[in-house]
């Protein structure tokens, strides 16, 4: 528990300082903190994870300044997290696997992180945005953003990997 604890700090320091300074193009930034909820092991008590979830987009919100905006976001990603787990998981896999590369392979992984980091970016970008006068910029923030964050948990997964 104090390796999750550690990472999430590390994760939030660089989130804050760094990561939410990027903007690429205009409309990218990577959200790189809802790395933590993509690893929970398959049936794990559910209330802990969205609980996690939960202060994790609580912190974030009081460092970023984007009120309630991450404790929704992550905390409904946290929700569904083992609903998509289950559906690259065969069902003869054991009870407490952990999704990542080695376990899950190359393409169901990164399928697994796109479907997750979509949601997290789709659901982000609409309370932020809160209207769609500005459509075009939405989708580009919803891709961009989805894009650059699954390309950095993916590269950091295949670090991890070795």
């Amino acid at each position: 528990m104090s390796k999750i604890f550690f990472t999430y700090v590390i994760l939030g320091i660089v989130q804050v300082f760094v990561l939410n300074r990027i903007s690429l193009f205009g409309c990218a930034t990577p959200l790189l903190y809802i790395y933590l909820i993509l690893p929970f092991r398959r049936n794990y008590p559910k209330w802990i994870i969205i609980l996690c979830g939960f202060i994790m987009g609580l912190s974030m919100d009081i460092f970023t300044n984007t009120p309630g905006v991450a404790a929704a976001s992550t905390t409904f990603l946290a929700f569904i997290q083992p609903l998509i787990l289950n559906l690259f998981v065969q069902k003869d896999s054991a009870d407490d696997m952990m999704p990542t590369i080695k376990v899950l392979g190359m393409r169901r992984y990164v399928y697994y992180t796109l479907i997750c980091v979509f949601i997290y970016c789709l659901l982000f970008f609409t309370i932020e945005t809160f209207n769609f006068f500005n459509w075009q910029q939405w989708l580009l923030n919803i891709g961009g953003s989805t894009l650059l964050t699954a390309l950095l948990i993916i590269v950091i997964e295949n670090m991890r990997k070795r």
